[in-house]
């Protein structure tokens, strides 16, 4: 150990020096690399190309479109500066009332309707981050643990258990049922957690899941909210991505399943989110939603640590509070959704990469296990610098996940207009080796120029740019913008 750090130990907490943050991983080194190295279509059209985030930008202009209609919903123009005086000044924990009646009327709107949400139970968060870390803050004390079935979200481990000192303990699944959780399975582990005189607090579920971008059936759902019921633990449901449902079946929330199972309601919470159902990731607004009044109570005190803003909760109650808009945006978000989830998995189908069959999410679970040259996780590993350092695309491998089987990966398709889509497609035809010999398809004008420099860059890459290891060399990995170190996977 160097003096530098040794010294850093003694002047920080313990805190702030260990490295329990979970950003060691290849899921945010994949964004490190895109940092270094971002595509632009025609400043750097062989840079990397962001297929590492979950971020929905196909409806962008219907928001757009909606503020300029209604300038008023904003302190910051001449037509709604007269609100000025009354959102800049102090505002209570409980947020403002015509937010919390907005979100609550928009949950129940991207549920279909079939669950009414109480606005006195919704407490504010700095985004599906913050809410998350609240929740654990409320149910579990350090070591104390909860079960979380795999695959799950790498930044799981930084959002639930860096700062609480929360355990998540993985439940095993399999491809061969399509990774869905199982009581047998989720008995086994909570099983094998007490033995071990772990402290189950409860259960962790994403619906829609999240890198699956599947759904869980309503019966699987009852099964689950009996099973925590019968050991007295607690559900949090993240529902995050309830919104990005863009075919059948249909989403069942954990709201709809306890007016049909007897349970403690107060052993049920959901985390919400307005990041991806409306794409506003930037405006940190997350929700913790709890049937459990002293939750509702203790998260509302701990929410001054990370408030939405309130001249954000102005905005967000005016355009949440107009029905007509929000219909019509869940409607044309779901429809280009399935759009472009058809166009990217139909372009991979053609090149002979399949995925796990999904209808909601903003990405895919892509299977490219035929392309390990070993079935392992070196082997997954080795097949990932690769598509990073050649084929220059950021998508995260399934071990960043906890996947159990190696060779998933998943990756992004919402985060992009169609152009890039159809670069990104052109890069992996080139990978698998399909383009040559294939008739393509006609290339819109002004694409050809950006596709002649990728297939150069591509060709002069893979003949004089191998390292000693027969990869491409790729630019220096760190982000500019974030000190942490590289996974040691990748340095290997």
């Amino acid at each position: 150990m160097s003096y530098k750090r040794s010294n850093q130990q003694q002047l920080l907490s313990k805190l702030a020096t260990n490295d329990q943050h979970g950003e060691n991983s290849p899921y945010f080194d994949g964004w490190k690399a895109y940092d270094s190295d971002p595509f632009h279509p025609t400043k750097n059209p062989s840079g990397v190309i962001q297929m590492g985030l979950a971020e929905n930008q196909l409806s962008f202009d219907l928001i757009e479109e909606w503020i300029k209609k209604n300038p008023r919903a904003s302190i910051c123009t001449n037509e709604g500066a007269h609100d000025f005086k009354d959102i800049a000044i102090f505002q209570d924990y409980n947020g403002l009332p015509e937010f919390r009646n907005a979100v609550a009327n928009f949950m129940g709107k991207v549920r279909g309707d079939r669950v009414k949400f109480d606005p006195d139970r919704i407490v504010m968060a700095g985004g599906a981050t913050g809410a998350n870390e609240t929740i654990m803050f409320c149910l579990a004390d350090p070591g104390d643990a909860f079960l979380v079935p795999t695959p799950y979200y790498p930044a799981f481990n930084r959002d639930l258990r860096w700062r609480t000192g929360v355990q998540l303990l993985p439940i095993p699944s399999e491809s061969s049922n399509n990774f869905q959780i199982t009581i047998e399975s989720l008995q086994k582990t909570y099983e094998n957690a007490t033995k071990n005189n772990i402290k189950v607090k409860g259960l962790i579920l994403t619906n829609p899941s999240n890198p699956l971008g599947t759904t869980l059936s309503k019966s699987t759902l009852k099964s689950l909210v009996k099973f925590i019921n019968s050991k007295r633990i607690h559900i949090v449901c993240d529902e995050i991505y309830a919104a990005t449902l863009f075919t059948s079946p249909c989403f069942t929330s954990v709201g709809e399943i306890i007016e049909e199972v007897e349970c403690d309601k107060d052993l049920i919470h959901i985390v919400y989110s307005l990041s991806k159902d409306m794409g506003l990731p930037g405006f940190r607004v997350g929700i913790v939603y709890s049937f459990n009044d002293g939750v509702v109570s203790c998260a509302r005190k701990m929410s001054s640590f990370g408030l939405v803003s309130s001249q954000t909760q102005h905005f967000l109650a005016t355009i949440l509070s107009d029905d007509e808009f929000v219909v019509k945006f869940l409607e044309e978000s779901s429809r280009r959704l399935g759009k472009r989830h058809a166009m990217f998995t139909k372009g991979l189908q053609k090149v002979g990469i399949t995925c796990l069959r999904s209808n909601a999410g903003l990405f895919c679970w892509m299977d490219l296990r035929k392309l390990l040259k070993e079935s392992s996780f070196e082997g997954e590993m080795e097949l990932w610098r690769v598509i990073i350092k050649q084929v220059k695309l950021n998508v995260s491998p399934g071990s960043s996940f906890e996947c159990l089987e190696p060779g998933w990966f998943r990756v992004c398709f919402a985060n992009m207009d169609d152009e890039t889509m159809g670069i990104a497609l052109e890069r992996i035809k080139i990978f698998v080796g399909k383009a040559e010999g294939e008739a393509a398809p006609p290339t819109p004008v002004k694409e050809r120029r950006w596709r002649k420099e990728l297939q150069l860059s591509f060709s002069t890459r893979m003949v004089h740019h191998h390292d000693n290891e027969g990869g491409a060399i790729l630019p220096h990995m760190k982000s500019p913008h974030s000190p942490m170190p590289h996974s040691p996977m990748v340095l290997c």
